[in-house]
C-alpha cells in the first residue's frame, strides 16, 4: 500500500491511481494545490501494484536511451506553426507524422474550464490544443489506462509530458510496445494548479470577464522576451512580458513548484524518453546563424526509435547537430533540478491566508536597483565569456 510520508517523494503522476484494481486510491489536493494519493484501507487488498508502478519508489531507467544523445538545434519550416509554438515547433511536426499514419497523440491541453489536463487527439485539427507551453502541472487522471488500451489494440501512439509522467507511464504499461513513442520536456518544474486557479480568478475579476484563451509564450516581442496573453470574452486582452507578469515571475523564481521538482530523479542524462524537447537558450553565443529570433528548439535524440521519429519528419523541419555540453550549459535543467527558495514555505503561508495581489506583489516585485545592476554585470560578463570562447575554440 502506497503511503507518502515526505511530499518530495511523490511527483503526482497518478500511476498508482490508474493501477489500483479496487479503485481505493483517491488523489487529494493539499494546501499548496498539489494532489497526493490517499488509500481507503478498508478496500485495499495489499496487492502492492501501487508501489510497483510508482516512479519515485520503483525508479524507471530506459535501457535504450543513450548516455550522450544526439544534440540538435531545430525548427519547423512552417513559419505559421513556428510562430504559434513556444520555441521551434518541432512537437507539431512529429505529432503530424503520428496522426497521418493513423495514430494518436497524448499531451497537455486545456479543458473547458481552462484547467490543464492530459488529452488525447486523433486528427490534425485538434493538434492546436496541445501546442504551446502550459506552466502548471497537468492532470493525468485516467490517461495511463487509455494509453495501455490503445497500445494493446495495436495503435501507434505518441505520449508527451514531463519526465516523471513518462516514467510513470512506462512503469504502468510494464512492457516495451513497438508502437509507443515518447517525448519528454526539459522541465523547470511544475507550478501549483491552486496558484494558477487564483491567478485566473484574479485576472477575470480585474477584467470583469471570463478568460477564453491563454498563451504563456506569445512571441509579440520575440522568442526570448515572450509574453503571457489572456484573451477575454469581452474582446479585451491582457499581455505582459515574462518580466512583468507575476505568475511567470513566481514560476521562474521557483516559489510554487511541486516539492518533488527540487530533487527531480529524471531531470538528467540519460533521459527517460525517445526524444527530449526544450528551448535552445544561448544558441546565438556559439551558433549565431541558428538564431533568427523566431524560436530555436533544443532536440535531444535519445534512442533509435527517437531517431526514427525525427527522420520521418523529412523536410518539414530544419535541424543541425550542435555541441551537447554547450546546450546543457545554457539550459542546466537538462541535467539538474532547480533550487528551492528559502522563502517558499512563507510564500504558501501568506498565499493561503492573505490577499492574492498582496502576496504576488510581496514576492514577485522586480528586484531592487542594486540587484538589477548585479544582474546586468553578470550578463555582460557572460556575454564577454561566450565571445571569448568563440574566438579560442
Amino acid at each position: 500500500m502506497i503511503s507518502i510520508s515526505e511530499k518530495q517523494n511523490c511527483c503526482g503522476c497518478k500511476a498508482c491511481y490508474n493501477i489500483c484494481p479496487k479503485n481505493c486510491i483517491e488523489m487529494v489536493l493539499d494546501n499548496e494545490g498539489f494532489w497526493y494519493p490517499r488509500v481507503d484501507e478498508d478496500k485495499c487488498v495489499y496487492c502492492g501494484l501501487c508501489e510497483k508502478v510508482c516512479p519515485e519508489i520503483n525508479i524507471f531507467s530506459n535501457d535504450k536511451s543513450k548516455d550522450k544523445p544526439i544534440c540538435l538545434a531545430a525548427w519547423n519550416n512552417n513559419n505559421d506553426i513556428r510562430s504559434e509554438s513556444s520555441s521551434g515547433g518541432i512537437f507539431t511536426s512529429i505529432a503530424e507524422q503520428i496522426l497521418l499514419n493513423g495514430g494518436m497523440v497524448f499531451g497537455a491541453g486545456y479543458d473547458n474550464n481552462l484547467n490543464v489536463v492530459h488529452k488525447e487527439i486523433q486528427n490534425l485539427e485538434e493538434l492546436k490544443d496541445l501546442r504551446g507551453s502550459k506552466y502548471v502541472q497537468s492532470d493525468i487522471n485516467n490517461t495511463y489506462k487509455r494509453v495501455k488500451k490503445h497500445l494493446i489494440s495495436g495503435k501507434k501512439l505518441l505520449f508527451t509530458g514531463t519526465p516523471c509522467q513518462i516514467a510513470g507511464l512506462y512503469n504502468y504499461i510494464e512492457k516495451d510496445y513497438e508502437e509507443l513513442y515518447t517525448c519528454d520536456l526539459v522541465c523547470h518544474g511544475v507550478p501549483s494548479p491552486k496558484v494558477f486557479k487564483e491567478y485566473k480568478k484574479n485576472m477575470e475579476y480585474k477584467y470583469d470577464s471570463h478568460i477564453q484563451k491563454i498563451a504563456f509564450r506569445h512571441k509579440q516581442y520575440g522568442w526570448k522576451l515572450y509574453s503571457v496573453s489572456l484573451q477575454f470574452s469581452n474582446d479585451t486582452e491582457y499581455r505582459k512580458t515574462l518580466e512583468e507578469d507575476a505568475f511567470m515571475q513566481g514560476f521562474l523564481r521557483n516559489y510554487y513548484l511541486r516539492p518533488s521538482c527540487y530533487k527531480c530523479i529524471y531531470g538528467k542524462l540519460p533521459r527517460v524518453s525517445d526524444i527530449t524537447l526544450a528551448d535552445f537558450w544561448g544558441v546565438a553565443g556559439r551558433y549565431p546563424e541558428l538564431d533568427d529570433g523566431k524560436g530555436t528548439s533544443l532536440l535531444l535524440v535519445n534512442t533509435e526509435k527517437g531517431k526514427k521519429m525525427i527522420d520521418s519528419c523529412g523536410n518539414s523541419i530544419f535541424k543541425q547537430e550542435c555541441d551537447l555540453n554547450y546546450a546543457i550549459s545554457n539550459n542546466p535543467c537538462t541535467v539538474k533540478s532547480v533550487n528551492e527558495p528559502k522563502l517558499r514555505n512563507r510564500f504558501f503561508e501568506d498565499f493561503n491566508n492573505k490577499d492574492f495581489n498582496y502576496v504576488m506583489k510581496k514576492y514577485m516585485s522586480p528586484p531592487s536597483w542594486i540587484k538589477r545592476k548585479i544582474i546586468f554585470i553578470r550578463r555582460v560578463l557572460g556575454f564577454v565569456k561566450r565571445r571569448f570562447l568563440r574566438l579560442v575554440i
